[in-house]
């Protein structure tokens, strides 16, 4: 999955898909009556565990139908959301097409990568990757984008960055044990956030509409797109494992419906530099519940190479003049989603926006 700039966000798409977050015109904050720590806290467990749930989802399903799933239920829960709370729909044919763009390019896309990804990967190596996004989106944006200028730190964040994704797959080793068609799927996944979040950002500016319609229209647009896909390269399930099902359903509802719910309400509560540290912790959460719960094995480049990642792409994120005045020039909210929609979100889970696109959306 997420905010305006690339985490990242996310499955989470996250991150992903909060990317229209930012770039629609920001409500007015509502005072929430649980602290926004806890929320930020169980926001980064969500998906962190998210790369986790896809892992076992694919134990018994398709990765299209994992993907379907999960947007489908995903889409429901904002659906609720936006019933409740009378939310208009986005209007203006312009605006769906966008949306349907970055729909593909924030949700269907990077989700069903992760999806196949997992099938040979571990879900420890899939956060890690996953955590590359503001890194991509911080390369894309000085190329795609006038604004952004590069300096030393961000520029030294980025080859950081990479030395650090070398580290966790093992470059010295001859990338011993490692799957490459894996490992670039849940790579290209990443890079898809990075440029959705820019894509977002040059059409979906100062569209009409609040966020949460924003989202759940994009979040329908790739259930859409994935309904049509799954029938023509799946067959239908002849069995209903029931943990890969619960499994699916958990992603769907709570790491990416749920998720860009609580990321929503803290962009709009504490700001997007505060809502883009989730991105930090989803790989970090990733990897424990990989080896914790799914004994995933874990050897010492893994963990190093994740935080070398993570301070490279910390790097990125530091702008001129510091993040107080990134907060004034930014006050208000925002792939990914993204999240991240788009939750760009997802993460999650990039330069001249507040925050990145969430690692929602893994």
């Amino acid at each position: 999955m997420s905010t305006a700039t690339p985490p990242r966000g996310g499955p989470t798409g996250s991150a992903s898909t909060t990317s229209t977050i930012s770039s629609a015109s920001a409500a007015s904050p509502r005072r929430n009556a649980i602290d926004w720590r806890i929320r930020f806290g169980v926001l980064s467990l969500i998906w962190g565990f998210s790369f986790l749930l896809i892992k076992v989802g694919t134990d018994g399903y398709a990765p299209f139908q994992v993907t379907f799933g999960r947007l489908f239920f995903g889409t429901a829960v904002l659906a609720v959301a936006i019933a409740v709370r009378r939310e208009r729909l986005p209007r203006g044919l312009r605006t769906w097409g966008h949306l349907t763009v970055a729909a593909l390019i924030l949700n269907a896309v990077p989700f069903s990568l992760f999806s196949y990804a997992e099938l040979t990967i571990p879900s420890t190596l899939a956060g890690i990757c996953n955590a590359t996004s503001p890194l991509w989106g911080m390369l894309l944006s000085l190329v795609a984008l006038s604004e952004d200028r590069p300096t030393r730190r961000r520029v030294g964040g980025l080859g950081l960055g990479f030395i650090g994704v070398l580290t966790a797959l093992g470059a010295w080793q001859g990338f011993s044990g490692l799957d490459f068609t894996g490992t670039a799927m849940a790579l290209l996944a990443s890079l898809s956030y990075a440029v959705g979040w820019i894509y977002v950002r040059r059409t979906l500016a100062g569209s009409s509409g609040s966020h949460l319609s924003l989202i759940g229209a994009q979040l329908f647009m790739a259930t859409l797109q994935l309904a049509v896909v799954t029938p023509l390269f799946t067959d239908l399930p002849t069995s209903f494992p029931v943990v890969p099902l619960l499994a699916v359903v958990a992603l769907g509802s709570l790491g990416t419906g749920l998720a860009l719910l609580i990321q929503y309400g803290l962009v709009a509560e504490v700001g997007p530099t505060t809502g883009q540290m989730v991105t930090y912790f989803v790989p970090v959460i990733a990897t424990a519940a990989g080896v914790a719960v799914l004994d995933e094995p874990l050897h010492w480049n893994t963990p190093v190479g994740a935080v070398v990642v993570l301070v490279g792409a910390a790097l990125t994120q530091q702008r001129a003049g510091g993040s107080r005045t990134a907060r004034k020039s930014h006050p208000k909210p925002e792939q990914t989603s993204a999240p991240s929609p788009t939750p760009a979100p997802a993460r999650a889970p990039a330069p001249a926006a507040p925050a990145p696109i969430p690692v929602d959306q893994p």
